[in-house]
Formats: structure tokens, sequence, C-alpha cells
């Protein structure tokens, strides 16, 4: 959750407008999750968007920090959340959210396709876990496909008119998870050519 957020300034509200692409797919991911809380976590949820998965956990956490690197996503997530005391939004990238450790469990939803230190942020997130915490992501695993849209990421991503994509499969990811020192928990993927929902603990 580095870099450039002018794409994500630009398609904010229109994002916020956007009902979710599939409704039961995010209900069984919050069903997941929740089930795997406790009430006395803290929870750092990196890449919150609009905020929409931070405030459906937060009557089941003891707080949330959610960090994203648009101003103009916080500032809706912000709107969204007025009056939830334990969920704080905050703008900033990966290297922010995860330097506090003890983490009980990180939240990465949409975002490791588009980090393109993405190995690196799986080790950080290892890192800032405390022992027996959790790391739920959803992914979009891309690489052998779509190979049309690489020319077109790689010359509008430094533009800004286009966010940053990366190119792996789902079975490096969840081989950079375990290199990581993570247990592969839980992995679903809610239909052919959907995002790779993972659940990742780190032992202890």
């Amino acid at each position: 959750m580095s870099g450039d957020p002018r794409f994500w300034n630009m398609i904010a509200r229109r994002y916020a407008r956007r009902p979710l692409s599939d409704k039961a797919a995010h209900a069984e991911k919050l069903r997941l999750a929740r089930v795997r809380l406790a009430p006395e976590d803290r929870i750092v949820e990196l890449g919150c968007g609009t905020g929409t998965t931070a405030l459906a956990l937060a009557p089941h956490v003891a707080r949330i920090e959610a960090w994203d690197i648009s101003p103009a996503m916080i500032g809706i997530a912000r709107e969204r959340g007025a009056g939830v005391e334990n969920v704080a939004f905050q703008v900033g990238d990966t290297e922010a959210a995860l330097a506090t450790p003890g983490a009980d469990a990180i939240l990465a939803h949409s975002l490791l396709h588009l980090l393109p230190d993405w190995r690196d942020t799986i080790a950080r997130v290892h890192a800032a876990l405390r022992p027996g915490g959790r790391f739920f992501s959803t992914t979009f695993c891309l690489g052998g496909r779509v190979r049309a849209l690489r020319p077109v990421v790689r010359a509008l991503a430094p533009l800004g008119l286009f966010p940053p994509l990366q190119w792996f499969t789902a079975e490096e990811l969840t081989g950079a998870m375990e290199a990581a020192g993570f247990e592969l928990e839980h992995r679903w993927q809610p239909t052919p050519g959907a995002a790779e929902f993972v659940i990742a603990r780190r032992p202890g």
C-alpha cells in the first residue's frame, strides 16, 4: 500500500457508490473472520478504501486501525464511520500501518496485487502480528491471465490513470506466505476467476 494515490482519489466517490459485486462472498468472508476474532482484539486493515469491512467488523473487536494511501477514500470512510469510536481511519502506507507490532489480525482485501513489493509486505505483516495472529487477504491472482492488459497498465499507471497491477499466480501468493512463516489455515475462491481469499496464521 504505497505509491501514487491519484487514481484512488479520482474514483473515490464513484467507488463508494458502487454496489458489492458478490454480496454473498463478502458476507462469507466476514463470517469467516468474525468466528476467528475476539472482543479484545486489535485489528489493522491495509488498503481499507471507504471503510466497508472495518465498519462491519467493528462491533466484534476492541479496536480497528484502518489505513489507505488515498485521502479521498479515508475522507469517505470517516464520514461513514462518524460515531464509531473503536475505528480509526488513517492516511498512510503499509510501512506506517505496520509500524506497531502485536496486532491480533491484519486485513488486506483487494490490495496485494496492487503492490510492487507484495512479497515484502507479506513478510512485514507476519512480523507485525502477535504469535497466533491471523492475516486475512483477498487477492486477484493475475499471473497467466489477461496478458493484453499489461501494456495498458504499464502506460497508464505512471500517469495515475490506472491502478498498478502485479502478475502472480495463486500458488506464488500462498508460497510467499509460507516462505514468510505463515501456516495456511483456509483458502477459498468463490467462483472461477474470482479473487483468492486466504486466512494465514502466524504460528505461536
